[in-house]
Protein backbone atom coordinates (compact mmCIF):
# COMPACT_ATOMS: atom_id res chain seq x y z
CA UNK A 1 0.00 0.00 0.00
CA UNK A 2 1.57 3.32 -1.03
CA UNK A 3 2.51 5.68 1.74
CA UNK A 4 0.18 8.65 2.06
CA UNK A 5 1.98 11.87 1.25
CA UNK A 6 1.82 14.82 3.60
CA UNK A 7 0.45 18.12 2.34
CA UNK A 8 3.19 20.33 0.98
CA UNK A 9 2.19 23.96 0.96
CA UNK A 10 4.29 26.32 -1.11
CA UNK A 11 6.94 27.87 1.15
CA UNK A 12 8.38 31.36 1.33
CA UNK A 13 11.78 29.82 0.51
CA UNK A 14 10.41 28.50 -2.79
CA UNK A 15 9.04 31.96 -3.62
CA UNK A 16 12.42 33.50 -2.83
CA UNK A 17 14.16 31.06 -5.15
CA UNK A 18 11.70 31.67 -7.98
CA UNK A 19 11.96 35.46 -7.59
CA UNK A 20 15.72 35.44 -7.13
CA UNK A 21 15.56 37.32 -3.83
CA UNK A 22 16.30 36.60 -0.18
CA UNK A 23 13.86 34.85 2.17
CA UNK A 24 13.62 38.02 4.25
CA UNK A 25 12.58 40.01 1.17
CA UNK A 26 9.60 37.67 0.78
CA UNK A 27 8.71 38.13 4.44
CA UNK A 28 8.90 41.93 4.15
CA UNK A 29 6.76 41.91 1.00
CA UNK A 30 3.91 40.23 2.86
CA UNK A 31 4.29 42.22 6.08
CA UNK A 32 2.07 45.36 6.10
CA UNK A 33 4.17 48.51 6.49
CA UNK A 34 7.52 46.77 5.98
CA UNK A 35 10.11 48.43 3.73
CA UNK A 36 10.82 46.70 0.40
CA UNK A 37 11.98 48.07 -2.96
CA UNK A 38 9.18 48.31 -5.60
CA UNK A 39 11.11 46.13 -8.06
CA UNK A 40 11.67 43.48 -5.41
CA UNK A 41 8.01 43.56 -4.37
CA UNK A 42 6.91 43.08 -7.98
CA UNK A 43 9.20 40.06 -8.46
CA UNK A 44 8.03 38.48 -5.21
CA UNK A 45 4.34 38.98 -5.93
CA UNK A 46 4.75 37.59 -9.45
CA UNK A 47 6.55 34.50 -8.14
CA UNK A 48 3.93 34.01 -5.40
CA UNK A 49 1.16 34.17 -7.97
CA UNK A 50 2.86 31.65 -10.23
CA UNK A 51 3.46 29.20 -7.39
CA UNK A 52 0.12 29.73 -5.60
CA UNK A 53 1.81 30.87 -2.39
CA UNK A 54 -0.14 32.20 0.61
CA UNK A 55 1.20 33.53 3.89
CA UNK A 56 1.21 31.08 6.82
CA UNK A 57 -1.16 33.00 9.10
CA UNK A 58 -1.13 30.18 11.65
CA UNK A 59 2.63 30.51 12.14
CA UNK A 60 2.34 34.28 12.44
CA UNK A 61 -0.35 33.88 15.07
CA UNK A 62 1.83 31.50 17.10
CA UNK A 63 4.76 33.91 17.00
CA UNK A 64 2.54 36.78 18.12
CA UNK A 65 0.80 34.60 20.78
CA UNK A 66 -2.55 35.46 19.25
CA UNK A 67 -4.70 34.57 16.28
CA UNK A 68 -7.60 35.84 14.25
CA UNK A 69 -9.70 32.85 15.31
CA UNK A 70 -13.03 33.61 16.99
CA UNK A 71 -15.03 30.78 18.53
CA UNK A 72 -18.81 30.61 18.08
CA UNK A 73 -20.14 28.19 20.70
CA UNK A 74 -23.68 26.90 20.14
CA UNK A 75 -25.94 23.96 20.88
CA UNK A 76 -27.80 22.69 17.79
CA UNK A 77 -26.60 25.60 15.65
CA UNK A 78 -28.54 24.26 12.67
CA UNK A 79 -31.95 24.87 14.27
CA UNK A 80 -34.28 27.87 13.83
CA UNK A 81 -33.11 31.42 14.46
CA UNK A 82 -29.80 30.17 15.87
CA UNK A 83 -28.76 28.93 12.42
CA UNK A 84 -29.30 32.38 10.88
CA UNK A 85 -27.53 34.08 13.78
CA UNK A 86 -24.50 31.77 13.47
CA UNK A 87 -24.36 32.49 9.72
CA UNK A 88 -24.61 36.25 10.32
CA UNK A 89 -21.85 36.08 12.93
CA UNK A 90 -19.58 34.18 10.55
CA UNK A 91 -20.20 36.78 7.83
CA UNK A 92 -19.54 39.71 10.19
CA UNK A 93 -16.36 38.13 11.54
CA UNK A 94 -14.99 37.33 8.09
CA UNK A 95 -15.71 40.89 7.02
CA UNK A 96 -13.48 42.20 9.83
CA UNK A 97 -10.69 39.74 8.93
CA UNK A 98 -11.40 37.17 11.64
CA UNK A 99 -11.67 33.41 11.14
CA UNK A 100 -14.85 32.02 12.73
CA UNK A 101 -14.81 28.54 14.27
CA UNK A 102 -18.21 27.01 15.03
CA UNK A 103 -18.19 24.66 18.03
CA UNK A 104 -21.35 22.56 18.29
CA UNK A 105 -21.60 21.76 21.98
CA UNK A 106 -24.06 20.90 24.72
CA UNK A 107 -25.30 23.07 27.56
CA UNK A 108 -23.64 21.37 30.53
CA UNK A 109 -20.76 23.02 32.34
CA UNK A 110 -18.39 20.22 31.31
CA UNK A 111 -19.26 20.55 27.62
CA UNK A 112 -18.93 24.32 27.64
CA UNK A 113 -15.60 24.23 29.46
CA UNK A 114 -14.26 21.61 27.03
CA UNK A 115 -15.15 23.88 24.12
CA UNK A 116 -13.54 26.86 25.83
CA UNK A 117 -10.30 25.01 26.60
CA UNK A 118 -10.05 23.92 22.98
CA UNK A 119 -10.45 27.49 21.78
CA UNK A 120 -7.92 28.79 24.31
CA UNK A 121 -5.51 26.07 23.18
CA UNK A 122 -5.83 27.36 19.63
CA UNK A 123 -5.36 30.93 20.90
CA UNK A 124 -8.78 32.15 19.75
CA UNK A 125 -8.89 35.90 20.28
CA UNK A 126 -12.49 35.81 21.55
CA UNK A 127 -15.51 33.58 22.16
CA UNK A 128 -19.13 34.36 21.25
CA UNK A 129 -21.52 32.01 23.01
CA UNK A 130 -25.08 31.36 21.79
CA UNK A 131 -26.17 28.47 23.99
CA UNK A 132 -26.30 27.73 27.68
CA UNK A 133 -25.53 30.11 30.51
CA UNK A 134 -21.73 30.06 30.88
CA UNK A 135 -20.74 28.91 34.38
CA UNK A 136 -18.62 31.07 36.69
CA UNK A 137 -15.56 28.91 35.91
CA UNK A 138 -16.04 29.68 32.20
CA UNK A 139 -15.99 33.43 32.85
CA UNK A 140 -13.05 33.13 35.23
CA UNK A 141 -10.95 31.13 32.76
CA UNK A 142 -11.67 33.65 29.99
CA UNK A 143 -10.66 36.54 32.24
CA UNK A 144 -7.43 34.84 33.35
CA UNK A 145 -6.42 34.37 29.72
CA UNK A 146 -7.52 37.85 28.67
CA UNK A 147 -9.98 36.28 26.23
CA UNK A 148 -13.05 38.45 25.45
CA UNK A 149 -16.38 36.72 25.93
CA UNK A 150 -19.65 37.91 24.38
CA UNK A 151 -22.94 36.22 25.27
CA UNK A 152 -26.00 36.46 23.01
CA UNK A 153 -29.54 35.87 24.23
CA UNK A 154 -29.01 36.12 27.96
CA UNK A 155 -27.73 38.55 30.55
CA UNK A 156 -24.49 37.77 32.35
CA UNK A 157 -23.33 40.39 34.87
CA UNK A 158 -19.62 39.72 34.28
CA UNK A 159 -19.71 39.41 30.48
CA UNK A 160 -20.56 41.61 27.52
CA UNK A 161 -23.92 40.55 26.13
CA UNK A 162 -26.52 41.17 23.42
CA UNK A 163 -30.19 40.51 24.13
CA UNK A 164 -33.46 40.86 22.29
CA UNK A 165 -36.25 42.97 23.77
CA UNK A 166 -38.17 39.88 24.86
CA UNK A 167 -40.35 41.50 27.51
CA UNK A 168 -41.26 44.49 25.32
CA UNK A 169 -42.36 42.24 22.46
CA UNK A 170 -44.30 39.89 24.73
CA UNK A 171 -46.23 42.72 26.35
CA UNK A 172 -46.99 44.14 22.91
CA UNK A 173 -48.37 40.77 21.80
CA UNK A 174 -50.71 40.53 24.80
CA UNK A 175 -51.95 44.08 24.29
CA UNK A 176 -52.52 43.56 20.57
CA UNK A 177 -54.59 40.42 21.19
CA UNK A 178 -56.65 42.12 23.89
CA UNK A 179 -57.33 45.25 21.85
CA UNK A 180 -58.50 43.04 18.96
CA UNK A 181 -61.16 41.52 21.20
CA UNK A 182 -59.38 38.28 22.05
CA UNK A 183 -59.95 37.32 25.67
CA UNK A 184 -58.97 33.63 25.95
CA UNK A 185 -55.22 33.88 25.62
CA UNK A 186 -52.41 31.33 25.81
CA UNK A 187 -48.64 31.39 25.67
CA UNK A 188 -46.52 28.45 24.52
CA UNK A 189 -42.95 28.09 25.74
CA UNK A 190 -40.90 25.00 26.48
CA UNK A 191 -39.42 22.99 29.31
CA UNK A 192 -35.93 23.85 28.07
CA UNK A 193 -36.06 26.86 30.38
CA UNK A 194 -33.66 29.07 28.43
CA UNK A 195 -33.52 32.67 29.68
CA UNK A 196 -35.12 34.07 26.51
CA UNK A 197 -38.03 31.61 26.53
CA UNK A 198 -38.69 32.16 30.24
CA UNK A 199 -38.65 35.94 29.81
CA UNK A 200 -41.11 35.82 26.90
CA UNK A 201 -43.47 33.50 28.77
CA UNK A 202 -43.50 35.48 32.01
CA UNK A 203 -43.81 38.92 30.36
CA UNK A 204 -46.78 37.80 28.24
CA UNK A 205 -48.45 36.12 31.21
CA UNK A 206 -48.02 39.21 33.39
CA UNK A 207 -49.30 41.60 30.71
CA UNK A 208 -52.31 39.44 29.84
CA UNK A 209 -53.35 39.09 33.48
CA UNK A 210 -52.98 42.82 34.10
CA UNK A 211 -55.34 43.46 31.17
CA UNK A 212 -57.94 41.14 32.70
CA UNK A 213 -57.73 38.42 30.06
CA UNK A 214 -57.71 34.75 30.97
CA UNK A 215 -54.40 33.14 30.04
CA UNK A 216 -52.95 29.64 30.18
CA UNK A 217 -49.39 28.39 29.70
CA UNK A 218 -48.50 25.30 27.67
CA UNK A 219 -45.04 23.87 27.07
CA UNK A 220 -43.40 21.26 24.89
CA UNK A 221 -40.19 19.49 25.83
CA UNK A 222 -38.07 21.74 23.63
CA UNK A 223 -38.35 25.04 21.74
CA UNK A 224 -38.93 23.39 18.37
CA UNK A 225 -41.63 22.23 15.96
CA UNK A 226 -42.45 19.10 17.97
CA UNK A 227 -42.71 21.22 21.09
CA UNK A 228 -45.40 23.28 19.35
CA UNK A 229 -47.25 20.13 18.29
CA UNK A 230 -47.21 18.74 21.83
CA UNK A 231 -48.31 22.00 23.44
CA UNK A 232 -51.00 22.56 20.80
CA UNK A 233 -52.54 19.16 21.41
CA UNK A 234 -52.62 19.88 25.13
CA UNK A 235 -54.30 23.25 24.57
CA UNK A 236 -56.96 21.92 22.22
CA UNK A 237 -57.82 19.02 24.52
CA UNK A 238 -59.14 21.44 27.13
CA UNK A 239 -62.85 22.23 27.34
CA UNK A 240 -62.26 25.98 26.96
CA UNK A 241 -59.94 26.58 24.03
CA UNK A 242 -57.88 29.76 23.48
CA UNK A 243 -58.73 32.22 20.74
CA UNK A 244 -55.21 33.68 20.59
CA UNK A 245 -51.75 32.19 21.26
CA UNK A 246 -48.35 33.81 21.62
CA UNK A 247 -45.54 31.38 20.79
CA UNK A 248 -42.07 31.86 22.23
CA UNK A 249 -40.52 31.25 18.82
CA UNK A 250 -41.56 30.56 15.23
CA UNK A 251 -40.74 26.84 15.26
CA UNK A 252 -43.20 26.37 18.11
CA UNK A 253 -45.77 28.42 16.18
CA UNK A 254 -45.41 26.21 13.09
CA UNK A 255 -46.15 23.09 15.12
CA UNK A 256 -49.13 24.76 16.76
CA UNK A 257 -50.54 25.96 13.42
CA UNK A 258 -50.37 22.52 11.83
CA UNK A 259 -52.14 20.90 14.80
CA UNK A 260 -54.77 23.66 14.88
CA UNK A 261 -55.65 23.24 11.21
CA UNK A 262 -55.21 19.52 10.64
CA UNK A 263 -56.36 18.05 13.96
CA UNK A 264 -58.49 20.67 15.72
CA UNK A 265 -60.02 21.92 12.41
CA UNK A 266 -59.60 25.55 13.44
CA UNK A 267 -59.37 28.48 11.04
CA UNK A 268 -56.45 30.87 11.40
CA UNK A 269 -56.93 33.69 12.27
CA UNK A 270 -60.76 33.53 12.45
CA UNK A 271 -60.88 30.92 15.23
CA UNK A 272 -57.33 31.22 16.47
CA UNK A 273 -54.92 34.16 16.20
CA UNK A 274 -51.20 33.37 16.46
CA UNK A 275 -48.07 35.47 16.97
CA UNK A 276 -44.57 34.02 16.86
CA UNK A 277 -41.09 35.30 17.63
CA UNK A 278 -37.91 35.43 15.45
CA UNK A 279 -39.21 35.86 11.86
CA UNK A 280 -37.23 32.99 10.39
CA UNK A 281 -37.65 32.78 6.59
CA UNK A 282 -40.27 30.01 6.84
CA UNK A 283 -42.60 32.47 8.57
CA UNK A 284 -43.33 34.05 5.20
CA UNK A 285 -44.10 30.72 3.51
CA UNK A 286 -47.61 30.49 2.09
CA UNK A 287 -48.41 27.58 4.40
CA UNK A 288 -47.83 29.72 7.49
CA UNK A 289 -47.91 33.47 6.78
CA UNK A 290 -47.05 33.94 10.44
CA UNK A 291 -47.32 37.28 12.20
CA UNK A 292 -44.18 37.43 14.30
CA UNK A 293 -41.59 39.60 16.00
CA UNK A 294 -38.50 39.97 13.88
CA UNK A 295 -35.06 39.50 15.36
CA UNK A 296 -32.55 40.71 12.79
CA UNK A 297 -29.63 38.24 12.95
CA UNK A 298 -27.28 40.60 11.13
CA UNK A 299 -27.96 43.45 13.57
CA UNK A 300 -27.41 41.17 16.56
CA UNK A 301 -24.21 39.80 15.01
CA UNK A 302 -22.87 43.28 14.33
CA UNK A 303 -23.61 44.36 17.90
CA UNK A 304 -21.83 41.27 19.24
CA UNK A 305 -18.77 41.85 17.06
CA UNK A 306 -18.68 45.52 18.12
CA UNK A 307 -18.67 44.46 21.79
CA UNK A 308 -15.89 41.99 21.04
CA UNK A 309 -13.79 44.68 19.37
CA UNK A 310 -14.39 47.04 22.28
CA UNK A 311 -13.18 44.39 24.70
CA UNK A 312 -10.10 43.64 22.58
CA UNK A 313 -9.20 47.33 22.64
CA UNK A 314 -9.82 47.74 26.37
CA UNK A 315 -9.78 44.59 28.46
CA UNK A 316 -10.46 46.56 31.66
CA UNK A 317 -13.66 48.24 30.46
CA UNK A 318 -16.78 47.43 32.51
CA UNK A 319 -19.18 44.85 31.00
CA UNK A 320 -21.42 46.33 28.32
CA UNK A 321 -24.82 45.28 27.01
CA UNK A 322 -26.83 45.80 23.84
CA UNK A 323 -30.60 45.36 23.66
CA UNK A 324 -32.25 44.93 20.25
CA UNK A 325 -36.01 45.59 20.22
CA UNK A 326 -37.87 43.28 17.78
CA UNK A 327 -40.32 44.69 15.23
CA UNK A 328 -43.77 43.15 14.75
CA UNK A 329 -44.16 41.83 11.20
CA UNK A 330 -47.84 41.56 10.25
CA UNK A 331 -48.98 38.60 8.15
CA UNK A 332 -52.12 36.48 7.92
CA UNK A 333 -52.04 34.57 11.23
CA UNK A 334 -53.05 37.74 13.09
CA UNK A 335 -53.82 41.23 11.89
CA UNK A 336 -54.27 43.75 14.72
Amino acid sequence: MPKKERMRFVSAEQVAQRAGVSRSAVSRTFTPGASVAPATREKVLRAAEELGYHVNDLARGVLANQSRLVGIVATRPEVGFRAHLAAALAKSLIRRGSIPILVNTGQTEEELLAAQKMLIGHRAEAIIILSGSPPASFLELAQRNGQPLVVIGRSEPDADHVRAGNSEASRKAATAFYESGRRRLAVIGSNSGTPAIVERESAFLSAAESLGASVVVARGDDSDYQGGVTAGRALFSEKIKPDAVFCANDLIAFGLMDVARQEARLRIPEDLAIIGFDDVPESAWLSYQLTTFRQDPLVMAQRAVALMERRLENSDAPPASERVIPELVIRQSFRP
